[in-house]
């Protein structure tokens, strides 16, 4: 069977800071994936997803850190990032031509998007016990300074004048709501958290994306194709200077520039249609 080591990938980085990087975890991801796509062997196919996905979690993890301060805890957003991350390994297939961080990444970010959108019609809190949260989370600090510790439900109680049954509902509903309505207003007051949730034309999370997106893809170029492509965009030159470096005329970078970004764009696009 094939393994990291064996297949000589045993170096290969998952915390990627360079193209070459990006490209060597790509390449080793595709091999792992391509025998698991040849074998019959169930055992052995499970092995190689999870090598794949191993080698990819860093990934995962950073698409659900761009999705903190929205109402859910950490670990529930790595979790569903991991969970999107298994399903694009599972589902990727080799031949398409398609790089796996292509699919992968608008894959994982569904699977959160989706992930918020579900949880905003599971739950519905009574809003009696909404109300009764708030005058919890008001009088807690409160508590808490007087008794130099956290506060029992039952002292909760007392302190509200309310039934006992009633704040201990509100207690274990507080997590749902904090993670399942959408309609809980943000600390800026004037957005709630649905307004918050990263949607499709996001500019930030897009650009964040597409720098780990383009990494492979960039790395099948040619030297020089990916020398055009520094100097136009990393370094700002105009396509006057470029041709002067390179020793060609204007007109050829135009074109040549037109023909890289087509391609750079025809190797992504499939990605975001599969996913």
């Amino acid at each position: 069977m094939l393994t990291l080591t064996e297949s000589g990938t045993s170096a290969v980085p998952t915390h990627c800071t360079t193209v070459e990087e990006r490209a060597r975890r790509e390449a080793a991801t595709r091999e792992l994936l391509t025998a698991r796509a040849r074998s019959t062997d169930e055992t052995e196919r499970q092995e190689l997803l999870e090598q794949a996905v191993e080698l990819n979690l860093e990934i995962a993890r950073g698409i659900a850190r761009r999705f903190r301060g929205r109402g859910v805890e950490d670990d529930d957003l790595e979790q569903v990032a991991c969970l999107g991350l298994m399903k694009a390994a599972s589902g990727y297939r080799p031949d398409d031509g398609v790089p796996f961080i292509g699919y992968a990444v608008p894959t994982i970010r569904g699977e959160l998007k989706r992930y918020f959108r579900d949880c905003t019609w599971t739950v519905r809190i009574p809003r009696t016990l909404q109300e009764l949260q708030g005058k919890i989370a008001a009088v807690l600090p409160l508590l808490t300074q007087e008794l130099g510790r956290e506060p029992s439900i039952e002292q909760i109680a007392e302190r509200l004048g309310a039934p006992l049954d009633d704040v201990r509902q509100a207690e274990a509903a507080r997590g749902c709501f904090n993670v399942l309505s959408l309609d809980r207003p943000t600390d800026d007051g004037d957005l709630v958290l649905g307004d918050a949730v990263a949607d499709d034309e996001d500019p930030y999370l897009q650009q964040l994306e597409t720098v780990d997106m383009l990494g492979p893809v960039v790395a099948d170029l040619s030297p020089r194709d990916r020398r055009i492509l520094e100097l136009r965009f990393v370094e700002n030159w105009k396509q006057a200077d470029i041709g002067a470096e390179l020793g060609i005329s204007q007109m050829q970078v135009s074109r040549l520039l037109t023909r890289i970004l087509a391609e750079l764009r025809n190797r992504l696009e499939p990605a975001s249609a599969a996913a």
